[in-house]
């Protein structure tokens, strides 16, 4: 932990050197913080789902070295459920000053909003990215005890058996949801949807067998593949996972193209001033930039890479649009 605070502190010696001459956000960021008048005491990062899965895996990657870069701590809480809404909400309604963010989920902010199923929550129209945390193939994993090493072969299995494989998700509009849902169109199969409230229950079930099979994002996964507890099937992407590289590619099983990447980002509500986050861009920049941190999180499954708001904004504007044609085809509405 101390070799993490001082690697943090000479990463935020050497970035401020190196951003002598930079402009935009950097511009806005430094006087932020030179001012003393942005963090004055200790930032929150809500995860509205919870603890032990991707998103909380996002948020604590990042809270230390934040906030060794900004000179306060921050901290990570779990607020779950409503199917996120009870946390999404409570980020909302608290203080737009910058000390209340919320790390986005693709399945929260972009699953759910395609269904409806955060309310009259506008997740495009009342958060502002910060700036996006990792962008991650899934991992598809089954029980043991179904007889397939392979998507092929489970693809095989799924149809010789309809309606009797069970899959787990994290509720109506996860990632976990519309992604199986989509392989189930594209392979023809049909599966029975278990949803859960949380990863935790999820892998438990997983790993007794009332399970059969489960997408999600490495970091939960990664350790029970490696103890034999569940079997990699294959990532979601067209190659290799590079920090997976004996785990098959989607292509390798017969199928390309899935657009079923997992991506977290920070959020902050709208009304939040733009010097405040850009002072917090700036710090999820340098800390993503820090080579242990990347390390660590690529031993974990996760692959890092920081993207700045408006790169996130876009990418939310697109994915739910092309969420919502798919929960329509499969007749997917909010719970």
């Amino acid at each position: 932990m101390e070799q993490d605070t001082k690697l943090g502190r000479r990463a935020l010696m050497g970035g401020a050197l190196a951003m002598t001459a930079g402009l935009g956000a950097t511009a806005l960021a430094r006087p932020a913080l030179a001012q003393g008048k942005f963090p004055s005491r200790p930032i929150t990062i809500v995860v509205p789902i919870p603890a032990g899965g991707g998103t909380d895996y996002a948020a604590r990657l990042i809270a230390e070295p934040m906030g060794v870069l900004l000179g306060q701590p921050v901290v990570v809480e779990n607020r779950p459920g409503g199917n996120d809404v009870v946390g999404v909400t409570s980020v909302l309604r608290a203080p737009q000053d910058g000390y209340t963010l919320l790390m986005g989920y693709c399945g929260t902010m972009a699953g759910r909003a395609a269904i409806g199923g955060l309310g009259a929550i506008d997740t495009v129209a009342d958060f502002v990215p910060i700036g996006q945390v990792s962008d991650t193939p899934q991992l598809f994993v089954v029980h043991p005890s179904v007889p397939a090493k392979t998507l092929q072969e489970f693809v095989a299995y799924a149809k010789a058996n309809p309606g009797q494989v069970n899959y787990a998700s994290a509720g109506n509009g996860s990632m976990h949801h519309l992604g199986t849902e989509l392989l189930k169109s594209r392979a023809g199969i049909d599966m029975l949807h278990v949803p859960y409230r949380g990863t935790g229950e999820t892998i438990s079930d997983l790993i007794a067998g009332r399970i059969q099979f489960y997408m999600n994002s490495p970091p939960p996964l990664v350790s029970l593949v490696r103890d034999g507890r569940v079997r990699a099937l294959c990532v979601s992407s067209n190659e290799r996972h590079p920090g997976l590289p004996d785990i098959p590619s989607l292509a390798e099983n017969g199928m390309r193209d899935l657009p079923l990447n997992v991506w977290f980002a920070l959020y902050a509500p709208r009304n939040v001033p733009a010097p405040i986050r850009a002072a917090l861009t700036e710090a999820m920049r340098t800390a993503l930039a820090q080579e242990d941190l990347k390390r660590r999180a690529f031993e974990a499954g996760s692959l890092v890479r920081f993207e700045g708001p408006e790169v996130v904004a876009e990418r939310l504007r697109r994915e739910i649009g092309g969420w919502r044609q798919i929960a329509e085809a499969a007749n997917i509405r909010a719970d």
